[in-house]
Parts: structure tokens; sequence; C-alpha cells
């Protein structure tokens, strides 16, 4: 996510829209003239490689037929005219012969091949070259800037020597017009001057409202005005980009300006908008974000474009070279740079097939559709000779389960077995942090049930260093690192002090002590005096073992990170006092320190939080992409903070600069965005910086080493904290800035700090391609500003093997100059004093030999280590690796939510609808964990349906409109209807079921039976009713009775019932067998003869109420029909008639007497 590149079509649409709608960029920024708005004329002609045609004339706007013509490419293309890819002053049918002459055909432009498939179409304007202007909006970290010449069109020639420029600095007043004249527009003719400064001011006012990112027309075209009237205003060539991380304000402006039915008010216009197939969230359809010139996206890169879209992972693929023999899949953004680079310093740049990463936390889904994609195009087309090999690389994470990533990879590789072992794939895997062990072990045993060769590497290799093994490659070693290898644990290391759970906690609350006494839950509560303000820190110090922080956002897992840092360094106090939540209400919550636990508050404002803790001056900040720019403007209103960290990816360009320099003048500190944040050794850690504890331990991070660092990659972070940990004695402060294009604070500002400070005695700056940061160092060391020893790298140095652009893992990770190129960052580092190592793989050695040299000049003096206290791992995270085991809670068998689809009883809901089981196959599944024959779900839910009312009368139904008519709500009302079913209302399926299966299984006769359950006084369940009888019949008796006669393999207890009927009958004609009894004992003789249940089961089945559950089932559709017809008919609150109520206030005096009510 970064500024991207448009179309010249959707620009100009842009612009045609927004020119006279976008609000003024300031109040005095408006027209003085009656401007003449340009008319919105731009056609997009496209080219359909599947039916090899260009857009139908009938898809285009009238004025195209009528007009002169100018048509072009639209793909990103620099100097179109100068390449012959422009038609001039063309009718319609010489410019369509002229774009069907090239569309879909190769195009070389200077050293770039690439395909015609999309051009523009526009009015052919006739004027004098002395009416020809340049303009041109860019956006640096200082602010924006207008560049203009009064010279323009094709050869203008060298632009910044030329041009005049009026800088607009952030957070500064929009220039008055006066200003603007005299700055960018000295040459121009009088008469246009004032035109001109209106079309700047509106041209500026769309740049900073549509978060572009870059604006440049050339020529623009201004004509005298005709009869006395205003000068025209014309724009023919144009190239832009939009920051694409603003898409979450700004996209429904962009749809809008899309949508061609504002412009073409005609039917046909209307009826192609009308009658699309595609509804899209704006009015307008989205923006689109063309490849570069030469790099037409794939179907597979378009693919994972697409996931990348619908997840908050980061997801990036392109393809260099589909014949390439060199696979990458690499986890994070700086990591996927630097594996490039080292294939690249190889001298294997032609065969690297691929760029891209996955990163932040993709799932296990995700992470298999991007592995499959991958794994599908290295086994394409004929084996090479050579073989192929795939490089699963990777940093040290900070938080994502590297197990639980592998475990899609895993299953993509398991699915192209046989491909992989044809094409002779070598697998080379690198990877650390939390539960790594786990997810080597798993890829290692893979390699051999494949039989394809899988060799797995921990964070005790160096990362690049499986390159030169997957090659076959030799590399010299220096004779340090020769003798002590790069080994993940140095001599002398204590080990992780990491204890494993133990459930349950023998000394944890209720436990009795030696003294009789038992454990209070307050025994457990640590409580700290923070009281007073912020520590006194010099300028150059803003971490120390006293800073307090807030943490912006519900964020426990990371508080509980920070705490346990805390806790493994020694501090006497949390790092955390608070918490800040606009949205839960003020409130507590419990964290662990230690083995003990603390409680932090959670507030609801910055304001309340200050108010209450004036010790803390950090705020943690980690507030989503679309809400971090108004929380963190909340926190600079507020004198006692001095840092701020963002952790949010994604923030618009425009809302990260106006916030670093509101911070600048306010003396704050911003570290970010994008960002995992920074780690102070023994002292204050970020969120989740540093990883997991065991990398924390493994990496001496609880303790100040002596060598400060700063990086733009949080991976790359963790990766210095692990070389640093084996070559010197480890990190005294570590910065990843954010890979954004205006990150916070840069390199310099953290580099300073460390010169300042006494403590910290060497430097280490890892930067990358894009961006001139660097350069601000250098002038800094050259003019002695920094006099410590500094080891450099930039990353990014294989950009210039490729062919097209490449846009790499960070946002400002992109060469717009040869100045920005990693190779002229390193050089110029070089030659100006820097450490700076030929490749990446050797700055471990240059990074040992720095520190051993100061080591022997005493600038250095080693410390002995210490020993961690134990941190108990949490239990959750505990129970993830598998070392402890707890019996559930709960069991269930019916059904799982968990992975990509739910399950009933074991069938997928998406095979549920495929083989159309109906309700009553639902029914089978919940209720009975297996699928019953197609005549046993259609009885079920015939049952329901016979059973879903019977009239408002019943006492379910009559509770339920009365609970309606009170005002209650469709639950409460459905409750009350349905706590009236029992053995007298709806209940009698259980017991007429158990009635008679009982009498048949005994042996007693129909008339023995009845004869029983007289002698017992004992009413049979499911027998007699009020009105139907043997001349009047129940109809819903006899739809049952004929279903399962018709259907049914066998129908014993129907038999049985039925000639209980004929017994009572014949005492009295209403003692028929009723609905309940038929259903009760049909259900038995489906549940004892279709086959799916053993006896056992079938009993117990009518044991636990199932037949009653039919009922619930059933009526529930009618109670919720009772419901919503007395809310349709707005019934009043029901009060019973008091004629209709007996009432006997009998005297007190009178004994009591219990009667029966007949």
């Amino acid at each position: 996510m970064s500024s991207k590149a448009i179309r010249e079509y959707d620009a100009k649409l842009l612009l045609a829209y927004w020119l006279e709608r976008a609000p003024p960029v300031a109040p005095h920024a408006i027209c003085k003239t009656k401007f003449q708005f340009p008319a919105p004329k731009v056609a997009q002609i496209s080219w359909d490689a599947e039916t090899n045609s260009i857009t139908p004339d009938t898809k285009l706007p009238s004025w195209v037929f009528t007009t002169k013509l100018v048509a072009k490419p639209d793909q990103l293309i620099k100097r179109r005219g100068k390449a012959g890819l422009l038609a001039l002053n063309k009718t319609w049918d010489e410019a369509k012969a002229w774009i069907a002459e090239r569309a879909g055909k190769p195009q070389k432009v200077e050293s770039v091949t690439g395909t015609l498939n999309n051009f523009i179409v526009e009015p052919f304007l006739p004027h004098p070259s002395n009416t020809e202007y340049y303009v041109c909006i860019t956006s640096a970290r200082e602010g924006d800037a207008i560049l203009f010449t009064h010279e323009g069109g094709v050869d203008i020639g060298d632009v910044d020597s030329k041009a005049l420029v009026l800088n607009l600095p952030v957070n500064q007043p929009f220039p008055s017009r006066e200003t603007i004249a005299s700055t960018l527009l000295p040459h121009v003719p009088a008469a246009k001057k004032e035109t001109l400064v209106d079309f700047l001011v509106r041209l500026y006012s769309v740049y900073v409202d549509l978060h572009f990112a870059y604006l440049e027309i050339n020529p623009l075209v201004v004509l005298d005005g005709v009869n006395g009237g205003e000068p025209q205003v014309c724009y023919l060539d144009m190239a832009a980009k939009l920051d694409q991380t603003a898409e979450s304000i700004c996209g429904p402006k962009w749809a809008i300006a899309r949508d061609l039915t504002v412009y073409e008010q005609n039917e046909s216009t209307h009826k192609t908008a009308a009658g699309g197939k595609t509804v899209s969230a704006d009015r307008g359809p989205p923006m689109v974000w063309p490849a570069p010139f030469g790099r037409d996206l794939t179907k597979e890169e378009a693919y994972i474009q697409k996931l990348d879209g619908s997840t908050g992972a980061s997801l990036k693929l392109t393809v260099l070279n589909p014949e390439g023999r060199i696979w990458t899949m690499v986890a994070g953004g700086g990591a996927s740079v630097v594996y490039s680079d080292a294939i690249a310093a190889h001298g294997f740049a032609d065969e690297l097939a691929n760029y891209g990463e996955y990163s932040g936390a993709p799932t296990e889904g995700q992470t298999y559709e991007y592995a499959k994609t991958i794994i599908d195009l290295i086994t394409r087309g004929k084996p090479n000779p050579k073989g192929k090999i795939l490089i699963i690389g990777g940093g040290i994470a900070n938080f994502t389960n590297v197990a639980a990533t592998f475990k899609g990879i895993i299953r993509a590789l398991k699915e192209f077995k046989n491909q992989l072992i044809a094409h002779q794939v070598k697998i080379f895997v690198r990877r650390g942090g939390p539960n790594y062990q786990e997810g080597l072990k798993a890829m290692r045993l893979l390699g051999e049930s494949l039989g394809v060769p899988i060799r797995v590497f921990g964070p005790d290799t160096h990362i690049t260093e499986i390159v030169p093994l997957a090659l076959g490659v030799e590399v010299k070693k220096t004779a340090t690192s020769a003798a002590l290898g790069t080994k993940s644990v140095q001599v002398g290391t204590p080990p992780a002090q990491v204890e494993e759970v133990e459930f349950p906690n023998e000394g944890g609350v209720g436990s009795i002590h030696k003294d009789g006494e038992r454990t209070q839950p307050n025994d457990q509560i640590i409580r700290f005096d923070t009281t007073g303000g912020p520590s006194a820190r010099p300028a150059f110090r803003p971490f120390d073992e006293t800073t307090r922080s807030f943490v912006y956002g519900l964020q426990p897992r990371a508080i509980q990170g920070m705490l346990d840092f805390d806790y493994s360094c020694g501090r006497e106090t949390p790092s955390v006092a608070a918490m800040i939540y606009p949205f839960g209400g003020h409130h507590i919550q419990k964290f662990y320190w230690g083995t003990k636990e603390t409680l932090l508050p959670v507030y609801t404002s910055v304001k309340d939080a200050v108010a209450k803790h004036p010790d803390v001056d950090v705020v943690v900040n980690f507030a989503s992409s679309r809400s971090v720019y108004a929380s963190t403007l909340e926190c600079l209103e507020f004198p006692q903070i001095k840092c701020l960290a963002l952790i949010a990816e994604g923030v618009p360009e425009r809302h990260a600069r106006e916030i670093l320099w509101k911070a600048k003048e306010k003396g704050v500190l911003i570290i970010g965005p994008a960002t995992v944040g920074g780690i102070k050794p023994g002292c204050f850690r970020i969120g989740n910086s540093g990883g997991m504890m065991d990398n924390i331990i493994a990496s001496k991070l609880y303790r100040a080493g002596s060598v400060g660092y700063v990086s733009k990659s949080g991976g790359m972070s963790n990766e210095l904290n692990n070389i640093l940990s084996l070559v010197t004695n480890g990190t005294y402060e570590g910065i990843a800035i954010g890979g954004d294009r205006y990150p916070g604070s840069t390199f310099i500002d953290h580099l300073l700090r460390y010169e300042a400070d006494p403590e910290c005695k060497m430097l280490v700056l890892l930067g990358e391609v894009g961006g001139i940061e660097e350069y601000r160092v250098i002038e800094a060391v050259k003019k002695g500003q920094i006099k410590k020893p500094i080891v450099a790298w930039a990353i990014g140095t294989c950009a210039k093997m490729f062919a097209t652009e490449v846009q790499f893992g960070h946002a400002g990770s992109m060469a717009n100059s040869e100045l920005e190129t990693a190779d002229a960052k390193n050089r110029a580092m070089r030659e100006a004093g820097f450490i700076v190592p030929d490749t990446f793989e050797e700055l471990p050695d240059v990074l040992r030999e720095t520190y051993q040299t100061l080591v022997k000049r005493g600038v250095i003096v080693p410390k002995p280590e210490r020993d961690p206290p134990v941190i108990p791992m949490d239990y959750k995270w505990a129970q993830e690796l598998g070392l402890i085991r707890k019996p559930a809670a709960f069991i269930s068998t019916i059904s799982d939510e968990r992975g990509q689809e739910l399950l009933y009883a074991g069938m997928r809901i998406s095979d549920v609808f495929k083989e159309d089981i109906g309700l009553g196959g639902v029914v089978s599944l919940l209720w009975f964990k297996r699928r019953l024959p197609p005549w046993a779900t259609k009885f079920i839910e015939m049952v329901l349906m016979l059973t879903a009312d019977h009239g408002p009368a019943v006492s379910g139904a009559m509770n339920t409109i009365v609970a309606t008519r009170a005002g209650k709500d469709l639950i409460s009302s459905l409750t009350s209807g349905l706590l009236t079913i029992g053995s007298r209302f709806g209940g009698a399926l259980d017991e007429a079921a158990s009635m008679f299966s009982n009498a048949r299984d005994t042996g007693l006769t129909p008339r023995e039976f009845v004869d029983n359950s007289r002698k017992a006084n004992k009413l049979i369940s499911g027998i007699g009713h009020k009105i139907k009888s043997v001349n009047n019949p129940d109809l819903r008796v006899e739809l049952v009775k004929e279903y399962v006669r018709k259907h049914f393999p066998s129908h014993s207890l129907l038999d049985y019932a039925l000639a209980v009927e004929k017994v009572t009958t014949s005492k009295k004609d209403t003692l028929i067998l009723n609905v309940d009894g038929c259903i009760a004992v049909c259900f038995v003789d489906l549940l004892r003869d279709s086959g799916a249940f053993t006896p056992e089961e079938a009993e117990e089945y009518i044991r636990i109420g199932t037949l009653n559950g039919l009922f619930v089932l059933g009526r529930s559709i009618g109670f919720i029909g009772h419901h919503l017809d007395q809310k349709r008919l707005r019934a009043p609150l029901y009060r019973h008639p008091a004629d209709d109520i007996f009432i006997n206030m009998a005297d007190v005096s009178q004994p009591r007497v219990l009667g029966r009510m007949q």
C-alpha cells in the first residue's frame, strides 16, 4: 500500500468532476474570475484478449464520432510522442484503425517491452506553442511543491532547472493569490495570470482533497479569451499518482468521478449503468491500479492481489521470469528484499523467477492459497534438467506462530507431491520466531514422507546463509566466522528462562499454607506506588527503566508481552500504566506480573488517563489506520506526552505528514507509522518488539548491550537483535522507524540520539532502496556530528536487475532516481567512512570485527552475564504448543465451526445444500449425528408441519399472545409459550412412546394393556380427543398413517397402537389414537426399524426427550406466528374479563379446605 500511479483517463475524470466541486484548501482559496472549467471529454478504449477486439462503438460517447481526435496508449508510458505512440487530428475511423493496428501487439518503449491493451481518446485541440505551459504538484516529507514553467510541451527539457517552485510546507497557511502569481507566473501574460491562479488554486484543492501524491500536466494549454471572455484552460497530457492508503477516505470520491452517467446524461449510458450486473460499494466503479508498462498482471498475480485486498495480512507476488529456476516464498517485507538481494549478489538474478512476501499473520487458509499459487507456477511446463529451487525464508517473527503458518504451506506441498518430484524441486527453509522448532520439524518430516529434498534451518543460521547453500555456491569465510560460525546461543549465555505452566497451580487462590491460612484472591494481586511525575531524562534517552506508558487500544497480548519483558529486566514497576479504549467505558483489566497479577485501568479518553497518571510520557498507539490520525492528534494535546509509537499500517501519507510536523512543533518523538516499534534492552519495550519471551532471552534483550541500531523493517530488527547477541555484547537500543514514505522519525533522528548517549558505543544503520534519508546521515558524518563507528547496509541491491519497476514490501522501498538506489547509498556511505560490507551476508563479520576493535581499545568493557528471572509461559500459548493438557469444560460432537467450513456431524455445510438434504436432514445430523434415509427425514419434516400450530386457544399460544400484548419482545413471548409445554400440553409424545413400546415389549395384548392401565387408574397417553372421534377422524392422524404405511419398512408399533384404539373406542368413540400418540408410535418405529440405530440407541433417544423436541421445534413456528400476528395487529395490553373469573374470598376464621377443580 503506497502512492500508486493511475491511468491518465482516470486522472482526467477526477479533475473533470472535482475541479469545480472539491472544497477549497483554505477559506481564501476561491476563484476570482469567471473561470470556465474544462469539458469532461475523454474516452477509454480497451483491448479484450479473449475476443481480440477493442471497445465497441456502442459503448463510446457521442462526441467521439463528430470530433477530430487524439489517440494514445494509456499504460503509464513516458514520452509517448517520442516513441511514436501518438495519433493526432484523426477522425474516429482513423483513430480506431490506428488503435486496432497496435492493440494486443508487443511494443518496445526504450528498454521495456509490453503489450498495448489500453488507449485514451480525446478531442484534438489546435493551439499555438506559446500557449503551452507546464505544471506539476509533488509531495515530499516537508510538504507539497507546485512546479510551473511558461514553456511546456514535448521539448520541455530539464524541468528541475527550468521550473519555478512554490513550496507549501505541511501545517502552514496556504499562500495568497499575489504570492502564487509572483512566485510561479512572472512570465505569463497579464491577461492569463488571474485565470491561471484560479486554476492552480482549484488544482491544488483537488490534489489535497483526493489525496494525490503526484500530478503532472504537460502541456497545460491556456487559450486566449474569445470576445472578451475568460481564457480557456485545457489539459492535454497528464500523469498522476494517488495515495492508495487513503482509499477508506477517498474511495467514494474516486468512484463517483469514474461514474460516466455523471457526464453523459443520455439514455444509452443510463441503461448501461442501471442494467449492469455488478453493484459496487459506492456510486461508480472503484479505482483501478494498473501494473507498470511491461508488467501486465498475470492471472496468478491478480489472484494474490485480490487475496491481499480481502485480508489484514500482506500477500504480494510478482512473477519476474516464469521460466526461472529459483523461486522464493518469504515471510516479511524486509526479509523478502534481503533474499532477492542475496540471489542477485551471487549472480543468479536472471534465474530469479519471482518476488513476493507473506506477512501480518495470515491464516492457514490464506497461506495455503498463496503457497499453492507459487508451487503451481514452479511445476508448470517442461522440467528443467538442472531442477528447481524453492527458498522458504523469513526473519525471526515477532508474534506469528511459525508452525501454524507452515501448515498451509505443507498442505500445498502435499498436493503437488508428484509435480515437485517430476521437476526435481529442492526446498530450503529458514525461519525463526514463536514455535519455529515445531514448524521446522514438520517441514523436515514432510520432506521424508514426500520424497522431496527439504533442508531446514533456524535462527542459528544467518538469514540469507541458505541462499548460497541452495545455489551451490561456495562462500569464503573469514577467520572469525570460520572459527565461531553463527550459533543461536553463545558460550556462557544462560538458557531460555521460560517455565512450562503447571496445572493446577498448587499455590493459587484457596491453597492452604503451612500455618493453616488459605491464599486469598488479593494475595495474588501486586499493587505499585506510581505517584509523581515522569522521571527527568535527557532528550537523547526517551526510554529508561522508569519509563511509563499508555497503550491506546485493547491489546492484552502486547501488554502482557511488555509486562513480561519488564519483569525479566528486573523493573520495579510495569512500563504500562493504563489502557485507553474509547468504546468500552472505564473498567479494570488483570495481567500477570511474573507469577502474580496486577490490575491496569482502562480509560475512554486520553484526558482522563493523563489526569490520573502524571508519570506517563509515552503512548503506544495501536489504533487502526482509520482512527490513528484523530487519536494521535488527541495525544499531542497533552504536553506530558513526549513520545508516540504508531503501530498501524496503511496510514494515509498526508495524515502521516501532518502528524510528524505537529509532533516536531511540540517536541514529541514519533516512531512509525507501520512499525513494530522498538526496544531498549533492560528498560522498555514497545508493543510486540523483540518477539516472544524465548527470543527476548535468546537475544539477551533483558539487559543492555552497547550497540544502537535503526532499521525500517520490524522483522529485520529481530534479525539484528539476534546477530548482535551473537557477535557483540548485544543491543543498547533498537528502533524500527517503519517502512512508509513518511515515517515520523528518521534514521538521523535516532542516530544523533545514540551519538549523544555515552552508554551507546557503536551504531548500526539498516537502510533500503527508496528515499534519501540515508544521505542525511552521510551529511551528519561528514560534518562530524556523528563520530562513533557506524556499520551500515542498504537492502534492495537487486532492484537494478529487474527490467520493470517492482514495488518491494515496504511502501517507501522504490527508487525514483539513481540517488535512491541501494547501490548508490551503499557506495556513498562507504565513501563517507561508514563500515559497509560487500554483501548483506558479510554483515555479521563486520559487526564482530568492529565490536572486537572497540573492546581492544577499551571503549567497550564487556560485563558478566546475569540470569534473568523465570517467566512462566502463558497457559494459552503453552496449550497451543502442546506442552500441557487440560480436560475440556464442554464436549460437543454435533458441529464444528473452527475450520474453513461449518460442519454438521462431519458433513460440510456446502454439501448440505449440494445434496439438498432439507430441514429433516439437518435435524437428523444435529440430533442423531447421522444421515437418515430420505423417507425418515421427510417424516421429520411432516411432523414439524403437523405440529406447527393448533389455533390461538391452546395454552402455549395463549401465553405467547398475552406476553406479546404486554409489549414483550419475540424471545420473551416465545419463551412464555414454550414454558407451558409439559405433561398436560404438548408433552405427551415421550410418555406415549414409552407407554406403548413398554406394553408391547413386555408382551401385553392391546386389551391387557388397556385393562392394566384402567386398574392402575392411569390414562393412556396418546389416546383420546375432545372433539374428534371414530366417525369424525383427525385428518392429521390419517395423513401420518397413510405416509407411514406407504414409506416405512415396518410399522409394528403403529399397528399395535391402532389395535389399542379398537379396544378404547369400543368403550367411547372419542378415545381414538390422537396426533401426539400417532406421531410418537411412528417415531418409535422409525428409530427401531430404520436400520440406523441399535436397540440401545433407540431406547436412549426415547428416554432423553427427543420426541418432545419435535413438538417444541414444530410448535415454535406457530408461537412465532402468533407473536408476529399480534404485533401487526398492534393489539393492546390484554386484561382478562372479571366476569369470567370466580372469586371466593373465604373468611379467615373458616377452616381451609383443599379441593380439586373438575
